[in-house]
């Protein structure tokens, strides 16, 4: 069985005296790990980081093996981890991706959304839009998407304020009422409106936050959400703040 691929590097821990077991995103064939013999070398270090882009090549006498990997370096995303938010960033994307997809499941509509992502990182005046754009889709992905076209209760597609935290459906003022204390905000950045100030910014991250710990994080047997992804709305947050 051997198959090849290309892919961001997640994560990698240590396998016997001088192997790594790698875990990778690959465009077509998903979430999927393998040995690499010699991977805590001084040469293939740099190459496994996380972030990074790989040309890989898979192989094992069964399909369900965890086979092993030969790897080519195609893209280093290094330059991030000189930067303390482009590095939380690239954490928390890494951490949920492997955190969320399963096993060996090819999602390239998600993959085409990670790498250009990915590619923006450093740019801190983009990236943390492009990041909740990024989650958005993560949560269509794994079955958990908002739907914020129009209020669940009234129809009306004006004056979107709130979301129902049951449904993930926009609700407006109007249609919110008594109600509004236990719904989710609603900025206008997650509709992809006005100018994306960094505070809706941190409101929205709320939002899809909820989302990802009380919705998708007990579809997948109630493990705790990643910590990288606090970490970076924390530092992303604090720098909204100005401390």
């Amino acid at each position: 069985m051997d198959w090849r691929d290309q892919g961001i590097v997640l994560n990698t821990r240590k396998h016997g005296e001088t192997s790594v077991i790698l875990e990778m995103f690959t465009e077509s064939h998903g979430r999927h790990a393998g040995v690499v013999r010699g991977g805590i070398s001084r040469k293939m270090t740099p190459i496994l980081q996380p972030g990074g882009q790989l040309d890989v090549t898979w192989r094992a006498r069964l399909e369900e093996h965890i086979g092993s990997f030969t790897v080519e370096p195609v893209r280093s995303r290094a330059a991030a981890l000189s930067d303390r938010m482009a590095l939380a960033g690239l954490n928390a994307v890494t951490a949920l991706l492997a955190f969320c997809l399963p096993d060996r499941e090819p999602h390239p509509a998600l993959y085409a959304r990670t790498m250009p992502l990915l590619d923006l990182l450093g740019q801190n005046d983009l990236w943390p839009l492009a990041y909740l754009r990024w989650e958005l889709a993560l949560l269509e992905e794994m079955g958990f998407g908002l739907d914020l076209g129009a209020c669940a209760v009234t129809g009306a597609t004006e004056g979107l304020t709130h979301v129902s935290p049951r449904s993930g459906r926009a609700v407006s003022r109007a249609g919110a009422g008594e109600w509004a204390d236990r719904l989710l905000p609603l900025p206008q950045v997650l509709l992809g409106q006005g100018d994306a100030p960094d505070c809706e910014i941190v409101t929205a991250f709320a939002t899809t936050g909820y989302f990802l710990t009380e919705k998708l994080a007990p579809e997948l047997g109630h493990k705790p959400l990643p910590e990288a992804r606090g970490r970076f709305v924390d530092l992303f947050t604090r720098r909204a703040a100005g401390r």
